[in-house]
C-alpha cells in the first residue's frame, strides 16, 4: 500500500469528518407538523402586509384550520378582482400538498410576483385534515373520508371549507391531493403510472359546458406545458385500469368532492394529484412538493393572464342558476362513456425501467346523462324531518316562502320497488319512482321551503331526487328516506 504523506491524510480526515457530520446534520427532510406549519403561516403573516391569515373552523381533535388571504386591498370586496381558493391535505397521508402550499406562499410573496395580486385575491388553506396528518393516515379524528363528504358535511372540516366558500363565492378553485400509484393489480399488469402531477377538472355534466370546454381546452394544457417546462412530467388525471382489465376513465362526477361540490356551483374547479411516495409519507418529499407549487402556480399565473374572460364566464353560468327554466333538465343518472378518442396512457415499464406509452381500448372520457329530470321551482321539506332541514342548514341552503304570484302544482314520488345500478364498480341504490301530483292540498305551514334559484340549487336536485346516483338517499345517514310502498318525503313544487 502507498504510503500518504501526513498533511494529506489530515486534510482528507477533514474532509470526511465534515461531509460525515454535515449528513447527520441535514437527515433526509421530512414532512413538516401541524405546530411548526402554523408557526410558519404566522411568521409569514407577520412580515408581510400582503397576506393575512383567518382561522376558518377547528377539526375533531381541536386544531385550527386556517386560511392564509393575499390581496393587494380589503380581501375579497374589491368586485373587479377575480377570487380564487387553493386547499390542500383533505387526506392526511398525503403530505405533499401543504409542503407546495408553503411553497407557492413564499413564491407569491417575492417582489417579482406580487402582481399577480392586481387582478386577483388569492386564498390558500394549505391543511384541511392535520389530524390526519399528524397520523399519517387517510381520513380525519371521525374515521370521515373528508373527500366524500362534501354533500352530506357532517365533518367539522368540510363544514369550515364549505362557509368560507360561501362567505367569499370564489371563481376559481382547485383541491390538491396525491395519488399512488403501486398497488399490485397494476404490478400485476408490468407498468404503473410515472406522472409526477397529475391535473383533472370538473365533469359532472350540470357543470356549465362552457366551463368545462374552457378548463379541458385551455386551462389544462396551459398548466401541464408550465410544469413540463419546469422538469415535471404532467397528464390528465385518469383514474380506472389497469387497461384491458378496467375502463379509464377522467375521474368521478360525483359531486361529494372538493373539485366537483365546488364545481356544481358553476365555479372553474380542478382538482391536482401528485404522486406519492411508496412509503405514502415523507419519500421524495422536496420533489413532491415542488412539482405541487409549480402545478398551483401555473394555475394562478394562467387565471392572472385571463382574469376577465374567467370571471365572465363564471358570473354568466352562475347568473343562469338563478333563472327559472322549466325546460331546463338535470342529469341525476350518468355513466362513463366513449365518443371515439383514443388515448396513449403515459406509464411506466417495471420489465424495461423505463416510461411508455400504452393504448387504450376501453377508455370513457365522457360522462353521458342516462336519466334526467326537469329543473323545479325547488322542493318542500316537512318540518318534522330535522334530519333533511340540518343538512339543508349545513348547505347554507335559503329557504323562502312559496311563490304567490303563479300556481303551483305539487308532486311526489311513489317508491314501488327499490333496485341497484352501477356507479363506477359500485353498487348503488336504484328505486323505481313514481311520480304524482297530489290529489288533495298540500298545506305549506307543515313544510319548509328549498327554491332552486340559489347557488346550490343544481346540487339540491341532485340531492333531493329519489333516483340520483349521486343523492342523499346513497348515503347510510339519509337511507330511511326511501322506503318500499310509501311516498318520497320531499315534495316536488312547478308552475302550472
Amino acid at each position: 500500500m502507498r504510503n500518504i504523506p501526513v498533511k494529506t491524510f489530515c486534510l482528507l480526515l477533514v474532509v470526511f469528518t465534515a461531509l460525515s457530520l454535515k449528513t447527520h446534520a441535514q437527515p433526509a427532510a421530512s414532512p413538516i407538523g401541524y405546530e411548526r406549519l402554523q408557526l410558519k403561516i404566522q411568521q409569514l403573516d407577520s412580515l408581510h402586509t400582503l397576506l393575512s391569515t383567518q382561522v376558518i373552523g377547528t377539526t375533531v381533535e381541536g386544531r385550527n384550520i386556517t386560511a392564509m388571504k393575499f390581496s393587494k386591498g380589503d380581501f375579497g370586496t374589491d368586485a373587479t378582482k377575480i377570487k380564487v381558493l387553493f386547499f390542500a391535505q383533505q387526506h392526511g397521508n398525503e403530505q405533499s400538498g401543504k409542503e407546495g402550499a408553503m411553497l407557492l406562499a413564499e413564491w407569491l410573496l417575492q417582489d417579482e410576483n406580487q402582481h399577480l395580486l392586481d387582478r386577483m385575491d388569492f386564498a390558500l388553506i394549505p391543511q384541511i385534515n392535520p389530524d390526519g396528518s399528524e397520523a399519517n393516515k387517510r381520513r380525519n379524528g371521525n374515521n370521515a373520508d373528508l373527500n366524500r363528504n362534501h354533500l352530506i358535511l357532517t365533518e367539522p372540516e368540510t363544514q369550515a371549507l364549505h362557509q368560507f366558500f360561501n362567505q367569499y363565492l370564489f371563481e376559481v378553485s382547485m383541491d390538491v391531493h396525491e395519488y399512488s400509484p403501486y398497488s399490485d393489480d397494476w404490478k400485476e399488469y408490468g407498468y404503473r403510472r410515472n406522472t409526477d402531477v397529475a391535473l383533472g377538472s370538473c365533469t359532472n355534466p350540470n357543470v356549465s359546458a362552457d366551463l368545462r370546454s374552457f378548463s379541458n381546452e385551455e386551462v389544462l394544457p396551459f398548466m401541464m406545458g408550465e410544469m413540463q417546462k419546469q422538469g415535471f412530467k404532467s397528464f390528465v388525471y385518469c383514474p380506472g385500469g389497469p387497461p384491458e382489465i378496467d375502463y379509464i376513465r377522467h375521474s368521478t362526477f360525483d359531486i361529494n368532492d372538493g373539485r366537483q361540490s365546488f364545481g356544481i356551483q358553476q365555479t372553474l374547479s380542478f382538482i391536482q394529484e401528485g404522486m406519492n411516495g411508496t412509503d405514502m409519507f415523507s419519500e421524495n418529499i422536496s420533489f413532491r412538493a415542488r412539482g405541487q407549487k409549480e402545478g398551483m402556480e401555473a394555475l394562478l399565473v394562467f387565471v392572472h393572464k385571463n382574469a376577465k374572460e374567467i370571471k365572465d364566464m363564471v358570473q354568466a353560468a352562475r347568473l343562469q342558476q338563478f333563472t327559472y327554466d322549466s325546460t331546463r333538465k338535470v342529469s341525476i343518472q350518468a355513466i362513463h362513456s366513449n365518443d371515439g378518442r383514443k388515448l396513449q396512457l403515459p406509464l411506466y415499464s417495471y420489465k424495461t425501467g423505463n416510461d411508455t406509452l400504452v393504448n387504450v381500448s376501453d377508455y370513457r372520457p365522457v360522462v353521458k346523462s342516462i336519466t334526467d329530470v326537469e329543473l323545479p321551482l325547488g322542493y318542500l321539506i316537512p318540518k318534522q324531518n330535522t334530519g333533511l332541514l340540518a343538512w339543508a342548514d349545513r348547505q347554507g341552503l335559503v329557504r323562502s316562502n312559496l311563490p304567490s304570484d303563479t300556481k303551483l302544482i305539487f308532486h311526489h314520488y311513489y317508491i314501488h320497488t327499490i333496485d341497484t345500478i352501477d356507479f363506477e364498480g359500485d353498487a348503488t341504490v336504484d328505486p323505481m319512482a313514481e311520480l304524482l301530483a297530489f290529489k288533495e292540498a298540500v298545506d305549506p305551514v307543515n313544510y319548509e321551503f328549498i327554491p332552486v334559484n340559489q347557488f346550490r340549487g343544481l346540487m339540491t336536485v341532485i340531492a333531493l331526487e329519489p333516483k340520483s346516483t349521486l343523492g342523499l338517499v346513497t348515503y347510510p345517514q339519509f337511507s330511511y328516506l326511501l322506503q318500499k310502498g310509501t311516498f318520497f318525503p320531499v315534495i316536488r313544487v312547478t308552475k302550472e
